[in-house]
């Protein structure tokens, strides 16, 4: 995996009627990845800190990481085929024999929920950051009718 990437956040989550818009980013650009509607809700419980009455799969997965002394170093989104995001997972182990990095294909969605838990560093291929459209002005018009509309309920 080429190390020429862009380091970029999740920004926000908004429940769309096709599952949940995800807007990611940094200063420069924000773009949008959609995600089913649970995995939304997980990665917003997730970055929300939102407690939850039993393990999700995600809290099961993290828990098997810990068990086995590994850590998940980062993420990187590297590619767009076919309006279908494509991810990267990469994983430290440490142990007596020494550090290993472990770098597995992986969906954005379960990548993002595990980056959401752990507040780890996500990136994305700097091709790719190059190709997409910035959205950040849909984002802060979103925002705006969100406050718009948040200000009229509490009317008179």
């Amino acid at each position: 995996m080429s190390n020429d990437v862009v380091s970029v956040e999740i920004r926000e989550l908004f429940q769309t009627p096709n599952g949940c818009a995800i807007f990611l980013g940094n200063e420069e650009k924000v773009f949008v990845i959609q995600v089913e509607q649970m995995m939304g809700q997980v990665i917003a419980m997730f970055t929300r800190g939102t407690a939850k009455d039993r393990p999700l799969t995600h809290d099961l997965m993290l828990s098997v990481f810990k068990g086995f002394n590994i850590a998940v170093e980062r993420v990187v989104i590297t590619e767009l085929k076919n309006s279908t995001y494509f991810a990267r997972l990469i994983l430290q182990e440490q142990n007596e024999l020494g550090r290993k990095l472990v770098e597995i294909d992986a969906r954005p969605s379960d990548c993002l929920a595990l980056v959401a838990a752990l507040k780890r560093p996500l990136f994305v291929s700097s091709p790719l950051f190059a190709q997409l459209d910035d959205m950040s002005e849909t984002l802060q018009r979103i925002r705006e009718n969100q406050h718009g509309a948040e200000g009229e309920e509490g009317g008179e």
